[in-house]
Formats: C-alpha cells, structure tokens, sequence
C-alpha cells in the first residue's frame, strides 16, 4: 500500500470513529433531553413559543444536524464565476473556497469570469458555500431543507401560538414572535400570504419545521440602513413607525433605522406624556433633527412638532403689547403664575406684577384655574415668553380675580342673594 492510501486509510478510520462517537452522543443526549424536556435552552424565549403552541414532543431528532456544515452568517462576499453546471452556478472566493448558487437566482445568466456578490446561506456536508443572490428566494424541496435556509412559505392559518405555515409540502409553524420586528395585534392578516423567512428548527422525524420571518427581515434592514445612512440629510423628512415609548419620548424606525424622538421635540405642549401621544406601531411623519455616526450604532434625533404649526406664532398675531386679554391660571410658582391665553400659549405674571403690595407667596393672590383679566407687557418670540401684569389691569371692569373665596364677600351673598349688591347713601 502507497503512503497516500495509508494517509487516505487512516482518515476513513478517523472519520468513522467520529461519526460513531456522534452516533452515541446523539443517543445519550436524547434520552437525557427527553427527560428533562429542555431544562437549559440555548434560547428559552424561543422554546417557550414552541412548546406553548405545539407542546411537548420530542425535539432528540434536532440534535441530528450535519457534522461539518457550518451556521449561516448571511453576509454579502464578491465571487467569480468559475462554471456552469447543470442547474447550478460554481462560485469561486478564494483558491480553497468554492460556492455554488442556484441558476433560479439569476434573473439574467451571467458569464464565467463575472464578479458578484452572493449572500452566504450556509456550508453542506463537503464543506461548499451554499450560496444565493440579494432579493432571490429559494422554493425549497424536502430534500434539500436546511436549518437557516431562506425560503418562500405560506400562511395557511393561525393557532394559539403563531402561524400555521405550508412549505415544501409540509406543515410548517412560526411563533408569533417570530412573525414580524414589531408586535402584530393581528395575525389572521397574514392568511394567504406568501413570504420570505428563514428555517430556524427542523425534526424530519418528526415532520415538525420551525420559520422566522424577523431573522430574514432584521437581515434585510440592516443591508436596508448601511444604504440609508449614505443618503440622510437633517431636514429631511420621513414616515416613521413608533417602535417604543419611554417615559422621555418614542423610538421610531424609518425603514431599517431608528431614532430617538424626544418629548419635547413632540409637541409644541408643555411637558408632554409621549404615552399619551404615540403608541407602538402608530406612523407619524417626522424631520430628521441631527444624525450621530459616532460609536458603535448610528444616533439620529427627530422631530414632529417642526412639521406643524407653532401655536405661539400664531397666538403673537392676535396679541399686542399693551392690551388687556383674559387666561386661566394653569401653575403656580414661587416666583409667580403662569396663565393659558388659548391655544396651549402661555404667559408668565411675575411675582412683582400680581399686586400693587408686597405679597409672601403668588397663592396669596390668585390660584389654579382660576380666570383673570392681564396685562401684556411684552412679547419676545425668540425665548417664547409673555410677561404679563395683573397688578396693571386693575380698574377693568373682569379684571380683578374672583372672590368666592372670600368670606366677607361669601356672607353678604348669603345675606342678599347672587345678585348685584348695591350700595350708597339715601
């Protein structure tokens, strides 16, 4: 015997004593997991969804996986076309790298020599790249099923945990978290859909398969916001889907990117709840404010209140230094009192300008809600502030606040009925 048949012998050797050490060990490992039916996953959440909406069989035929084939990356690598062969294109990445891409994928048939780009899918038994073009979605067979292949399936129904799918055949099902990157309040829309996802579980055995829909679609964002940020402007304007609210704003996403709009950047309202205001899954328009490309992620800032009409501005046209105007009292300071003059527009009366006395506190003259009649002293729209006077609006006829309070006011009322009370001599 040469020395490359005794090499060629010995690695026959080797490889036969692992296959029947994995043998074992996927012999041992489903007893062991059958009793304790997944105590430590690799993923609970994802098992939890599993098992609330197809129970508890047996998962030891997953252990079953190819011995050498790797798990998908699905990351973009230029190739070279190095033949065509049958209903397959050989790819060529380097000299001990080869691929091979489905002809289907193709919507033109390219030349040997041609460099392109191909999305990793994952490796087979021989070690080959398992290849597949941008956009391309294979209709898979049964055969050639594979744990984090993308392919075409269809929604037949739904059940208490998800989507009741049809691929290659089979009955298929995708967990509900699963279906999409948000929430959906409602998954009988998705009945009779076709759509890409990704094969995350597969028992032949079994005939159990498991889809992801939000693995294909987090993919396609991300391919989606590398393009994105090369074309965003601040001042450029977007639809954007709410996808958090936090007590300090809302998260948005613009089709791949997310940005932070802040309450403030919300309304022209004074300290607004954003809970009140967006709720997950709303589409909002917004104006991309600054973008961030410093770090790890990118930090965009939007806005909603630039797109509508500022109500102070507004307010400014129908006021005029000078003029009396009547406003409720909305808070109360210790440095004075702020009044509502109508459309969320407010004015600030200093402490100095509530009396014509010095007084302790603002509460000792007026309170909240409470209507009155102001002077304006002036109007400064680049701080948005309105200095008002109550002191300066006395001997208006509405100006002085109301005195249900008061209780020599409260006694002659009693005494004399709500009428006017009149007075003098003779």
């Amino acid at each position: 015997m040469t020395a490359l048949g005794t090499v060629k012998r010995r690695q026959e050797m080797i490889r036969n004593a692992m296959i029947l050490m994995r043998n074992s060990a996927i012999f041992i490992l489903s007893v062991v997991y059958d009793v304790q039916m997944g105590k430590k996953s690799f993923n609970e959440d994802l098992d939890k969804e599993i098992f609330d909406a197809i129970g508890d069989g047996s998962f030891a035929e997953m252990l079953e996986e190819p011995l050498v084939s790797g798990s998908p990356d699905r990351s973009t690598r230029s190739g070279v076309v190095a033949a065509i062969h049958g209903p397959n294109v050989l790819v060529e990445f380097g000299p001990k790298d080869q691929g091979c891409c489905p002809k289907t994928h193709f919507e033109a048939m390219p030349q040997i020599g041609d460099t392109l780009d191909f999305v990793i899918e994952r490796r087979d038994r021989d070690g080959m790249l398992v290849l597949s073009r941008k956009g391309a979605i294979a209709k898979a067979t049964w055969d050639d099923l594979a744990v984090g292949q993308v392919v075409e399936a269809r929604c037949s129904g739904t059940n208490k945990g998800g989507l009741e799918m049809e691929l290659a055949g089979h009955k298929a099902f995708m967990p509900a978290g699963q279906v999409a990157i948000h929430h959906v309040p409602d998954l009988e829309i998705m009945i009779g859909d076709k759509f890409a996802c990704e094969v995350i579980e597969l028992d032949r055995r079994a005939n159990r398969i498991v889809l992801s829909r939000k693995r294909v679609l987090y993919a396609e964002r991300e391919v989606a916001k590398e393009e994105m940020l090369q074309t965003l402007n601040v001042g450029d304007t977007h639809d954007a889907t709410i996808s958090s609210v936090q007590p300090y704003g809302a998260f948005a996403d613009i089709g791949g990117l997310e940005g932070l709009i802040h309450k403030s950047e919300m309304t022209w309202e004074r300290d607004t709840d954003p809970s009140k205001f967006v709720k997950i899954g709303d589409v909002v328009r917004v104006q991309i404010l600054d973008i961030n490309l410093e770090g790890k992620d990118p930090k965009i800032a939007f806005g909603m209140k630039q797109l509508i009409e500022d109500p102070f501005i507004s307010s400014m046209a129908n006021l005029a230094v000078g003029e009396m105007v009547n406003g409720t009292v909305t808070r109360i300071t210790d440095f004075g009192a702020f009044v509502d003059l109508g459309s969320g527009t407010e004015g600030l009366i200093h402490i100095s300008e509530l009396a014509d006395h010095r007084i302790k506190s603002p509460k000792d003259v007026v309170k909240e809600q409470q209507v009155v009649t102001v002077k304006v002293l002036s109007i400064d729209a680049a701080t948005r502030r309105i200095a008002l006077s109550l002191k300066q609006a006395i001997g208006n006829d509405n100006a002085q606040p109301a005195r249900e309070d008061d209780v020599a006011m409260r006694k002659l009322h009693e005494k004399f009925g709500n009428g006017p009370l009149k007075g003098g001599i003779g």
